[in-house]
């Protein structure tokens, strides 16, 4: 095992600089609490934003007096709302993702650590949770202080749990009524496909991201010769020679594969954001989903 795959979910060197970033959703959401951040929405608040006109039916109560001394006519005060956030990370972790060096499962608990606790700091709503049974389990998290707790649920999180991404993902929708941002950190290989689980979650109104975690040996095999392929999650195999024309076909399939899942995003407004497994997961977060307007 090596040292990356050992090492802690969140870097201590990483921790500060997640402090002082913020989940960006491209939609507005009616928070269930106040937090830290600013509403598109119009409220009531401490904060003034601007006057509109008074129109019967509004509430008397924010009528500006002093205004209407002054010039006659009512002026009704709006105030910028602050709203807290619903962000949601799913991760995957059907047998497919213990694969690699770190596993797939490892980095995306990284992913889903590092941008959790980003939402803990600005006082987002926020549950990381497995797809499956362990998803019963996450709790709710708020403040920085659920950090600790946040870790250990990750730390409980094995591969194993082979349930579909649909019926995962359905799990997740039975249990979660509200709205907000869901990250899905996943792999995709699923023979069922990917494509309903997806449309479950743009149904449900959020604004949705997927995160589509490989191996470098996945998309480049470094394997070859006659070799006996064995499916991890039912158990199906296959008996196949690896030359030069199978390994082309191979890489012909994966890039066809992404491609299809980048048409199907970008035809429903989901932000596709491929991760491969050697990066580490400060460039990452840090840069990359920076980049890709995921992070602020």
């Amino acid at each position: 095992m090596s040292n990356r795959q050992e090492a802690p979910l969140l870097p201590p060197s990483l921790l500060g600089r997640l402090e002082r970033m913020e989940l960006v959703s491209r939609k507005v959401f009616r928070g269930r609490m106040k937090g830290e951040r600013k509403s598109k929405r119009k409220g009531q608040s401490v904060e003034f934003h601007d006057f509109r006109n008074y129109v019967p039916g509004d509430d008397l109560r924010l009528i500006d007096w002093n205004l209407y001394a002054r010039l006659d006519q009512l002026f009704l005060k709006l105030f910028q709302e602050e709203e807290d956030l619903h962000f949601y990370a799913l991760i995957d972790a059907s047998e497919s993702m213990n694969f690699g060096t770190p596993t797939k499962l490892h980095v995306a608990k990284q992913l889903a650590a590092a941008l959790g606790y980003v939402g803990m700091c600005r006082a987002d709503r926020v549950s990381v949770q497995a797809l499956g049974p362990m998803g019963r389990r996450a709790p709710v998290l708020r403040g920085r202080a659920s950090l600790w707790k946040m870790l250990d649920y990750l730390d409980d999180v094995e591969s194993g749990h082979n349930v579909s991404l649909l019926e995962g993902v359905r799990d997740f929708s039975i249990r979660n009524s509200g709205t907000g941002v869901a990250v899905l950190i996943s792999d995709l290989m699923d023979k069922e496909g990917y494509e309903s689980a997806l449309r479950m979650l743009v149904g449900r109104r959020m604004d949705v991201f997927v995160m589509h975690v490989l191996s470098p040996e996945e998309i480049d095999p470094p394997l070859r010769g006659d070799r006996r392929l064995i499916d991890v999650e039912d158990g199906d195999s296959s008996e196949i020679t690896l030359n030069n024309h199978a390994l082309q076909k191979y890489k012909e399939t994966v890039t066809s594969f992404i491609s299809g899942i980048k048409n199907f995003c970008s035809k429903r407004s989901i932000t596709y954001l491929p991760v491969q497994t050697e990066t580490p997961v400060e460039t990452i977060v840090t840069k990359y989903l920076r980049q890709r307007g995921v992070v602020r």
